[in-house]
This record gives structure tokens, C-alpha cells and sequence, in this order.
């Protein structure tokens, strides 16, 4: 599952096993209504992926919101970038403004953040789906509106799907590629027919479309609106802007959707601004000024070092490690196997070696991190030891076409705790290269056959993250190994990634605790040359491609549990990406005119539920 809106929660083929007798999506209660072949479907108010949703018909506001949150007041925020030249969030061309799909667009339903994946009616009223999940219907309420005062009917909902997976970011054709057919029963009823009924995950992940007005863009060409501002269906409208430096969102006095209970206690602000800065130090002095409210640290050294002075002692700012219960995901140095340097898995093993995590965790970040050992870390979905029981039976189907070490040694990403530390990890590195038919010569390391020097570049936009890099090129350059470093403004970077233009880059690859579409994106050989896609290492295994196919299709959440270890396991074992490391806790500060509900839901913490002082 991945949040297809932006949401400000810290921070988303080919089935071989037939284990899809169970329904996988449980519904919350209600009438009855036959569909086009006369079999009755529930019409439900909210759905979860497995297992019953939290939340009964009639609820009134989520658990962690506080429903008496006063409105007002104007959230300041900044944004470490090189500016925005574009509205449109949803086209591959440009750089979207910041809080772009968040404020300005409304989705079919709303996701729910203490549950693993549920979903409530915010623009639906209800939602249809039979027992085998073929098709799914959203009925909208009669009372949505976008936001010049316009009905959202079921021809927006349709001309969304079709301009999204037409003209839109390669990410939703690819999430929404098994949808068969849409049809506009009327004007407040739409269905999806699906070309197979083992994506369990469908109804759910459509109702996670934002919603366009079809008669804003009747006449005006999708993608090239530039910086005009458009007309939204959410929450905020886009106030005073200035091209590439600032932008800020006005609240709706008249939102349609501000008493229901999917969004009684949210989007409490007047306004939200974003300012750009080129460079975080200049950022952190600006919040340290007064010139934004709230900041997110992503810094170890920051936090360690930076939050000290009369402010914080005396609470004018206030630092808070929130723990938070969600997949922490996988953040390292990602290799794009697509270049020829990197096609050898021995190689890439081979530099995981280089990589002191220790020596970093100690001397850059204070000892507060962990190392990463999973793409699922920080939850039940992350494999551990040596595969067993239902784990077991799904990878022995593969035996043959996968490295014996992932039936035989536990995956661990290398340390350099002992007595040899990092010249034993070296040691290693080496005879793995040499296995991949590498040898030194005159102090390089080269192919024994060819003589091509092994040579890579590292592509960076965070000047500060050298640091963490330049020590790791040190270690590589012991190994004869020479390695270069670019730093690019971000919407170079930016660019370069969506076309795989790079050998190395550091990215972080987040997870939700229902892994499913998603995944696709990530790993999927489908994507391996689709500009744009998020399969940042250029995967193209069939193995993972049908371990993806069984955990889009698991029928309850312990089959999804042990088919995304079986995933996460083969993964680490074809050593796509060094493993970084991961915190359980949101570093945040703000200043002390800013609340927050008492309860803070397992995905962490969220703006849109947070308020300021009358």
C-alpha cells in the first residue's frame, strides 16, 4: 500500500500459489445493493485490507485527533530545495510546489493512521465490493464540492482515473494497471471492474485517487498549467505564491467535508506557508529566528549540538523524539544494477564491506542510530534468522533460482565490531571481488580479463551527507577501488533519478505496514526502464517479480506477513542497496504556540492533526 497523496506523517504479477480462497478485504456493515448480475454487495461506510476495520458506521472523529482543536492561526514551514516551477503534482514534467497533493486535492476515501491499512469514506459516502472482489463501487456524497463550488460527480471521478493513468506520472499506470474497465452509473455512482480478482488491495488503493474537476481542465492542456494556480477539490486553496520561493495555502471557510468525521480535528490551520531554502544550516538558523514553526531533524549532529540556547531552556521551543510504530523501510546506497559495473551481486556484496557503520554511527551521529537489516525493518514483516515454516515452504518453490545463502545464513549487514574491525570486512570485500574475476594491479582494482578499471560515482543534492559518503569512498580507495562524488542542485537530482542517469545514489525506500501496488514500482522488472519509476536499482529478477505477485495477492495478514518476509529476504540476499541505518522516534521541534493531540497514532507524527494557540 502506498499513500498516494503527500501526507505529513514522517516519513508507496504473476501469482505461483493458490492461496486465495479467503477474502482479504473485511467490510464494515450495511445494506444491501444488487449489482449488474443480481448478486447482493454491501454498501460500508469504510473497509480494511485484513481483518475488520477499527472504526464502526457512525464514528465521530479518529482516536488520535483532538475533535475540540481550535482553527486559526498560519503554520509556517520551509523546504531545503531549489524551488518549484510547477502545480501539477501529478505530471513527471517540472517540480511540484511543497503540500501540493496534500491541501489541494481530496481523495475518494481516507486513510486511516492506527490501523495497518484501513480506509473510511471521505468524498464516498460507501463503498461496494462482492466476495470475489472483481469490481468495486464508490458512491459519492451528494454534498462534495470542489472548490468553486462545482458538485463532484462521478465523471470527475472518471476523467481523474483516465487523465492519472493516461497523462499523469508512470506511477499510476502501473497502480492501477488491472483495472479493466470504469463506468459512470450515474452521477453520484461509479464502478471499477478489475481483470483479475487476486489483487486483494484494489478497491482499497482507488479510493486513494485524487480527485480533478473534468470542466477546470475541459479546456486547458494537462501538465503545462505551469504556475497557475488550479482549481482543487481539498481542503486549502493555493493563496499568494512566489515563483520558486514561497507558496501558501489558504483554508476553505466553506469546505464541504469539515464536519465529517474523517476530518473533524484536521487541517486546523488558516494558512500553511512554505518557504524554500537552498541550504539546511541557513534553514535550522531561520526556525532558531522565528522565521518558520516546525522542523523535522533528520540530523543526529543537528540534534545532538543545535537545539541548545535561552529558547529552549525557557520552552519558547520545544524538542520532542516521538516514537512511532511504523516500517522504518530501507535507506542505503542504492547500486543501479542497469549499469555493467554493478550486474555482478558479488560485487555489490563486495561493497557492503566498505561501509563502517559503526565508525559512522559513533563519530557522525552521537550513537543514535541502528543498523538496517531489512527492507521492512522496524516491524513483523521484516525476516530474521534463517527462513522457516510457511516462509520456507514459499522460498523452496524457488531453490534453484536463488543464492543458497538464503536458505543457509541468516542475512546481516556487515559490522566492524572486534578486534579486526574494518580490516577483516576489507579481507572480505576482496576475495569477493576476486571471485567476480577482479584483481589489483598498480594499486587498482581491475578486471582480470578486460583490465577495465573498477570506477563508479556516487550522485548527491545534500551537501551534507558527504560526510557520511567521503569516508566510505576512503575505504572503497583501500580496495583500489576509485570512486567520485557529484554534487547536483535537487532539481537536477531530481531529474537524473527519474531517467536512472546514476551508478550510485543514497535514497530511502519507505514501506507501509500493508505492503502491496506498491511494491510493483519498487521491484518489478516491469518498471526496470519506465523513466520515473521508483525501481531505483533497476530489479529485474522473475523470482521477485512473482514473490511481489503473491504479496499483492495475500488472502489475510499472516500470509502477507510471511510472503513479505520471503520478499524482503531475497531481496537482501541480491544486495541491491548498503544498508544504512533507522530510528524508531520522529525528531521534531516547533515553537511552543503549536499543540498536538495527547495520542499519537502508529504511523507517527501528522501536522494536519496539530493546532495553534488562539
Amino acid at each position: 500500500m502506498t499513500i498516494i497523496r503527500t501526507v505529513s506523517s514522517l516519513t508507496s504479477f504473476f501469482s505461483l500459489l493458490a492461496l486465495l480462497t479467503s477474502p482479504n478485504i473485511v467490510l464494515a456493515s450495511s445494506s444491501s445493493t444488487p449489482d449488474s448480475t443480481g448478486h447482493g454487495t454491501q454498501a460500508v461506510h469504510g473497509m480494511a485490507m485484513h481483518g475488520e476495520p477499527k472504526y464502526p458506521e457512525g464514528f465521530k472523529h479518529f482516536d488520535y485527533i483532538n475533535p475540540q482543536a481550535p482553527k486559526g492561526g498560519t503554520l509556517k514551514m520551509a523546504v531545503v530545495a531549489n524551488g518549484f516551477d510547477s502545480f501539477n503534482p501529478f505530471d513527471i514534467r517540472g517540480v511540484a510546489a511543497a503540500g501540493i497533493s496534500n491541501y489541494l486535492y481530496d481523495t475518494l476515501l481516507e486513510y486511516s493512521a492506527d490501523e495497518p491499512f484501513a480506509m473510511y469514506g471521505l468524498i464516498a459516502e460507501s463503498i461496494e465490493t462482492p466476495e470475489d472482489r472483481s469490481y468495486v463501487v464508490f458512491n459519492l456524497r451528494p454534498s462534495a464540492r470542489f472548490q468553486d463550488g462545482e458538485p463532484i460527480t462521478a465523471e470527475d471521478v472518471k476523467f481523474s482515473f483516465d487523465i492519472l493513468t493516461t497523462k499523469g506520472h508512470p506511477f499510476y499506470r502501473n497502480y492501477y494497471a488491472e483495472v479493466s474497465k470504469v463506468t459512470v452509473e450515474n452521477d453520484l455512482r461509479i464502478r471499477f471492474d478489475f481483470q483479475e480478482t487476486s489483487n486483494r488491495e484494489l478497491p482499497l488503493i482507488l479510493g486513494q485517487i485524487p480527485i480533478l474537476p473534468a470542466h477546470y481542465w475541459e479546456d486547458r492542456e494537462f501538465g503545462k498549467n505551469g504556475l497557475t494556480p488550479p482549481v482543487g477539490s481539498g481542503a486549502y486553496r493555493i493563496g499568494q505564491f512566489e515563483a520558486g520561493r514561497s507558496v501558501e495555502y489558504e483554508r476553505l471557510d466553506d469546505y464541504w467535508a469539515k464536519d465529517i468525521a474523517v476530518r473533524k480535528g484536521r487541517f486546523n490551520f488558516d494558512k500553511i506557508r512554505y518557504d524554500y531554502y537552498t541550504d539546511d544550516t541557513v534553514a535550522l538558523e531561520a526556525f532558531k529566528a522565528g522565521s518558520f514553526d516546525f522542523r523535522v531533524e533528520t540530523s543526529a549532529k543537528n540534534w545532538a549540538t543545535a537545539y541548545t540556547g535561552d529558547k529552549f531552556d525557557d520552552g519558547t521551543i520545544i524538542t520532542e523524539a516521538i516514537e512511532h510504530h511504523r516500517p522504518t523501510g530501507m535507506q542505503g546506497f542504492v547500486f543501479n544494477t542497469r549499469k555493467e559495473v554493478f550486474k555482478d551481486p558479488r560485487v555489490r556484496e563486495a561493497l557492503t564491506y566498505a561501509f563502517d557503520f559503526e565508525w559512522t554511527n559513533k563519530n557522525l551521529f552521537y550513537g543514535q542510530y541502528a543498523r538496517t537489516n531489512s527492507y521492512f525493518e522496524n516491524s513483523e514483516l521484516a525476516s530474521s534468522g534463517l527462513p522457516s515454516g510457511r516462509e520456507l515452504d514459499i522460498l523452496e518453490q524457488y531453490r534453484g533460482q536463488l543464492p543458497e545463502d538464503v536458505f543457509t545464513t541468516p542475512f546481516k549487514a556487515p559490522t566492524t565490531e572486534g578486534k579486526q574491525g574494518l580490516r577483516q570486512n576489507l579481507r572480505t570485500a576482496m576475495g569477493l571481488l576476486r571471485s567476480a574475476g577482479y584483481e589489483v594491479r598498480d594499486g587498482k582494482m581491475v578486471h582480470a580479463e578486460t583490465g577495465k578499471p573498477l570506477t563508479f560515482e556516487i550522485l548527491l543534492f545534500q551537501k551534507s551527507f558527504e560526510r557520511v559518503v567521503l569516508p566510505f569512498k576512503n575505504n572503497l580507495a583501500r580496495l583500489g577501488i576509485e570512486v567520485s562524488v557529484r554534487l547536483v542542485d535537487s532539481n537536477q537530482y531530481v531529474q537524473r533519478v527519474r531517467e536512472f542517469d546514476y551508478d550510485m545514489i543514497t535514497q530511502s525506500i519507505g514501506q507501509s505496514d500493508s505492503p502491496g501496488n506498491e511494491q510493483r514500482e519498487y521491484w518489478d522488472s516491469s518498471t526496470v526502464n519506465a523513466n520515473g519509476s521508483r525501481n531505483y536499482a533497476g530489479v529485474n529478477d522473475p523470482v521477485v517479480d512473482q514473490l511481489v505477485s503473491l504479496v499483492i495477492q495475500a488472502p489475510n495478514r499472516e500470509e502477507l506477513v510471511q510472503r513479505t518476509r520471503a520478499l524482503d529476504r531475497v531481496l537482501l540476499n541480491g544486495y541491491y542497496v548498503v544498508p544504512h541505518w533507522h530510528l524508531a522516534k520522529d525528531r521534531v521541534a516547533y515553537w511552543s504556540h503549536l499543540h498536538h493531540p495527547k495520542t499519537t497514532p502508529k504511523n507517527g507524527t501528522d501536522l494536519d492533526n496539530w493546532w495553534a494557540e488562539p
